[in-house]
């Protein structure tokens, strides 16, 4: 093979392996915060945690908090909260 064709080659695979990790790292992220929510806690807090602060850049951040799962346990512990007038969010 080409050496010009096999080294883009490989950039390729390496492009598209890591691309999938950051996939499988964003979705723990998005597990994570979803089940941090549904145990009371503060969106602040929890995206301070360094569980998260770790895993992810903060242009990353930005696009897993706009991930549907997300914002539906917002909503559901919004819900939840003005239902129980229950403001009281664990840190």
């Amino acid at each position: 093979m080409d050496p010009t064709k096999e080294a883009g080659l490989r950039k390729f695979i390496r492009k598209v392996l890591e691309e999938a990790a950051l996939d499988v790292v964003e979705e723990r992220v998005i597990n994570y915060i979803v089940r941090e929510l549904h145990h009371g806690r503060k969106i602040s807090v929890i995206l301070a945690d360094p569980y998260v602060k770790n895993r992810v850049n903060e242009e990353r951040l930005g696009e897993i908090l706009e991930n549907p799962e997300i914002l539906k346990a917002v909503e559901e512990e919004l819900d939840r909260a003005f239902k129980t007038w229950d403001f009281e969010f664990k840190e």
